[in-house]
């Protein structure tokens, strides 16, 4: 058994990218696993009680205020992985504005990874804007077994990327822990649609040239910070910076998959902002966008699997 608690069938795919010792080796014709890196799950008091909630976060308010912005428990997430073919999810809560909100959600997302064991990976969601606090926080979940930290939601949390000093004591924990923090940034141009910030791909850079040694993945295709990768200065800055693809089916054409990859390769994962996005649909979008094996399969998992690195949990095993 690995440390998250993978059987190792799994474990071993994990452990040859990323270093743990598992005992033995994976098979030559092992198939990478498909690993979803952004989904959301919500407690079932949450779920329940929306209306409550609505009313004491002002960015729940506008993400959930339609009775048919869909949630999901953390059972709901793996039985969609069960139905899509989805092996691993990094899961998370919701970026509350009221930090005990987020220790709430993050509590739950750990037990219910410990209770599925093998195909959740937790992250803990902070507000920078507690600080001490914050990092407080996130050093329970990630000494929890904790992989990541995010998903950070600037505009609903009250605060911007370029805030560095508020920044500082969570970038320094996750660069010493050496694990990334998943950030939610916004495409700045075409339709408004409710939960669009005003963090953009231009503060993003501005986090990343403060932080170059920080793991950052920004979310939804980093608002599209990717495509200013084709310019050299540009690129040499965003060496530790990934892409998710969470709600891009809204946003852009598929042909946007292509494009990004051409590239940038290494650096887009598969993510879906579950349940917004169905695994499934996303997943069939994706096989159809004609993209190179190699490609697709590092864009499915084998471009996530080197960030999920942790020293901590290697330790564990071995104790």
């Amino acid at each position: 058994m690995c440390p998250w608690g993978l059987p190792l069938a799994t474990a071993n795919i994990v452990s040859n990218s990323v270093g743990f010792d598992t005992g033995t080796m994976p098979d030559d014709n092992v198939v990478m696993k498909i690993i979803d890196f952004h989904t959301h799950v919500f407690p079932p008091d949450v779920i329940a009680n929306r209306e409550t909630y609505r009313r004491r976060d002002r960015w729940f308010d506008l993400l959930y205020a339609n009775p048919r912005a869909r949630m999901a428990s953390a059972g709901d997430l793996v039985s969609s992985m069960d139905e899509a073919g989805v092996d691993l999810s990094a899961a998370f809560g919701f970026g509350f504005a009221d930090l005990g909100l987020c220790q709430a959600c993050n509590t739950y997302v750990l037990d219910a990874a410990r209770e599925h064991r093998g195909r959740l990976i937790p992250f803990a969601v902070v507000n920078p804007c507690e600080q001490n606090a914050a990092s407080l926080e996130a050093r329970r979940c990630l000494e929890m077994g904790a992989s990541g930290i995010g998903e950070l939601m600037p505009d609903g949390q009250g605060f911007e990327l370029t805030d560095f000093a508020l920044l500082d004591p969570l970038m320094e924990l996750a660069r010493h822990s050496d694990v990334p923090i998943l950030v939610h940034v916004n495409e700045q141009v075409g339709h408004v649609y409710s939960g669009k910030g005003r963090q953009g791909p231009g503060q993003a850079y501005l986090l990343s040239m403060r932080y170059p040694e920080n793991i950052l993945v920004f979310a939804h295709l980093g608002g599209g910070l990717p495509f200013y990768e084709l310019m050299p200065e540009v690129r040499s800055r965003l060496a530790n910076v990934y892409y998710d693809t969470a709600a891009s089916l809204y946003l852009y054409d598929d042909a946007v998959f292509g494009y990004v990859t051409s590239w940038a390769p290494n650096k887009v994962l598969f993510g879906t902002d579950y349940p917004l996005v169905g695994q499934g649909r996303f997943l069939r979008r994706l096989r159809r966008a004609g993209l190179d094996s190699d490609v697709l399969e590092g864009l499915l998992g084998g471009n996530a699997l080197p960030l999920l690195h942790r020293p901590a949990l290697q330790d564990e095993e071995g104790a």
